[in-house]
C-alpha cells in the first residue's frame, strides 16, 4: 500500500502544508496524472479541491507533465523540470517519471484549486503554531 508526504501550496497566501497521507486516503492519488483535481478531505481540507502540480519518486527524480504514464523514462532535455541549463542550447538526457501517481511515488505537490467554507487554518486546527512557539524560545 502506497504512503505519500502531499505538499499543498496555498495560491492566495504563500503557504505551503505538509501531510502525510495513507492507506485509504492515499488510493485517491492513485491513478491521478499531473493537473487533475483530488477531494480535499483526503489532507484534512473538507471542502477543498486539491490541483496536483508535481512530485518526485522513492529516488527523487522528479514527475514530468509531459510524459505519459507511472514508468521511468529517459528524455532529452533542454531545461525545465528535471534539468537547469547553464549554457545556451545546452541539453541533457535525464530519467524521469512519468505524469501518473504509482506506488513508486513518494512526494506529490498540489495546489488549492478550489476553497471550501472554512479557512484552511480553521480545518487544520492552527497547527502552524507549534513552527511559532519555536521562534519565540530563540528570542
Amino acid at each position: 500500500m502506497a504512503d505519500f508526504q502531499v505538499s499543498v501550496a496555498d495560491p492566495d497566501d504563500g503557504a505551503t502544508h505538509q501531510f502525510e497521507v495513507d492507506g485509504q486516503d492515499a488510493n485517491r492519488f492513485m491513478g491521478r496524472s499531473i493537473g487533475e483535481t483530488v477531494d480535499g478531505s483526503a489532507v484534512g481540507l473538507s471542502g477543498y479541491e486539491l490541483e496536483i502540480t508535481g512530485g518526485s519518486d522513492t529516488a527523487g527524480r522528479p514527475m514530468r507533465g509531459d510524459v505519459r504514464g507511472p514508468d521511468l523514462k529517459a528524455v532529452l532535455l533542454t531545461g525545465g523540470t528535471g534539468f537547469n541549463p547553464t549554457r545556451d542550447g545546452e541539453r541533457k538526457r535525464v530519467t524521469v517519471r512519468g505524469r501518473e501517481v504509482s506506488d513508486e511515488t513518494r512526494q506529490i505537490n498540489a495546489k488549492i484549486a478550489t476553497r471550501g467554507d472554512q479557512s484552511v487554518d480553521e480545518l487544520l486546527g492552527g497547527g502552524d503554531d507549534e513552527g511559532g512557539e519555536g521562534d519565540e524560545d530563540d528570542e
